[in-house]
């Protein structure tokens, strides 16, 4: 039996609103696959584990303590860190035992430490940067679009997530909104090839929802701009967010709209539309991410497990296997 099957992965705040659906997700792509839930509240994790199912187990964790707080024989195929550990101790505790490790919630202004750590120890273990939109899933998305027939050279890419206005998230959820507005309120974007930190009126746009209706958008300061603008050299870039009024009794969902300019295969201006749409909480989506992101760090899917080194969603995944996978996961794909 290969390592990662003996080993669990860990999900350090598995029983929250995205990790419990990163479990979800896991154990559906992996019905074999070892989980342990691990949250500061062990009874919450319990219950979550036993709603998982399948080879699932609970632990409780503190962030604050170097071991995690966990067992000293503890040996874990990888540590995916899915709410903000200030500490660094979950990086810290994944390289020094040559574990894979995933961080999901750090935004662009925020990745200096966990760069700076992985400078140290480079050969340590492969380490996922995760804190792009929706868990990768925009920039998987974008690049399946932008490399598809219709495009011959892609000059923007604008990413919109739409949600419902009272989806809030988790605990871990709310307390990223407050650090995101009171200590970096300015998002990054790319703006005809110059990299610019936007805030006020610069930050708002109009988005049109699924539905056709106008939201006004906020944009944030997520890795996607990066990651794309590195994978395809486009010149402007940018991430926003709008919220929706819910009806009452409707279901809730979740919008990823892909806006795509540039040339075609002709040489003329072209422009594509791409919506994605799940039938559930934000966190939903973006557990999908995650999650994919962690088979496929565990050599369970795409490949083997890739070596010690430091990864965006987009130098792992194949884009067309994600799009894929997501429609298998209940997750409706159309170009508009």
């Amino acid at each position: 039996m290969s390592a990662f099957m003996k080993n669990p992965v860990l999900l350090l705040g598995g029983s929250g609103v995205v990790g419990s659906r990163v479990a979800r997700t896991l154990r559906r792509l992996q019905p074999d696959l070892p989980i342990v839930i691990a949250a500061r509240n062990a009874e919450k994790a319990a219950a979550v584990a036993a709603q998982i199912g399948g080879p699932t187990t609970a632990a409780s964790v503190d962030l604050s303590r170097e071991d995690l707080g966990l067992a000293p024989g503890a040996s874990f195929s990888a540590v995916v860190t899915l709410l903000k550990d200030s500490f660094l101790n979950s990086l810290k505790y994944a390289q020094a035992r040559q574990t894979p490790y995933v961080s999901f919630a750090s935004f662009a202004f925020e990745i200096g430490p966990e760069l700076a750590h992985y400078v140290q120890r480079p050969h340590s273990a492969p380490i996922v940067v995760l804190g792009h939109v929706f868990g990768g899933v925009g920039t998987l998305a974008a690049l399946h679009f932008a490399r598809g027939e219709i495009f011959e050279r892609v000059e923007s890419i604008a990413l919109a997530g739409v949600v419902d206005a009272d989806d809030q998230g988790g605990p871990a959820s709310q307390a990223d909104f407050v650090r995101l507005t009171e200590e970096c309120p300015s998002a990054l974007v790319r703006r005809d090839g110059l990299w610019r930190w936007v805030g006020g009126q610069e930050a708002l746009r109009e988005v049109v929802d699924v539905g056709g209706v106008t939201r006004q958008a906020q944009a944030l300061p997520l890795l996607d701009v990066v990651s794309l603008a590195a994978a395809l050299d486009a010149r402007s870039l940018r991430v926003d967010f709008a919220g929706r009024d819910k009806v009452d009794g409707q279901a809730p969902s979740t919008e990823l709209i892909v806006e795509i300019a540039g040339e075609g295969r002709d040489g003329e201006p072209v422009q594509a539309r791409y919506e994605l749409v799940d039938g559930d909480v934000y966190a939903n989506l973006s557990a999908h991410g995650a999650a994919l992101a962690t088979e496929r760090l565990l050599g369970l899917a795409g490949g083997p497990a890739p070596g010690p080194g430091l990864y965006h969603p987009e130098s792992l995944l194949e884009p067309e296997y994600v799009l894929r996978r997501l429609q298998e996961l209940g997750v409706r794909v159309r170009r508009a």
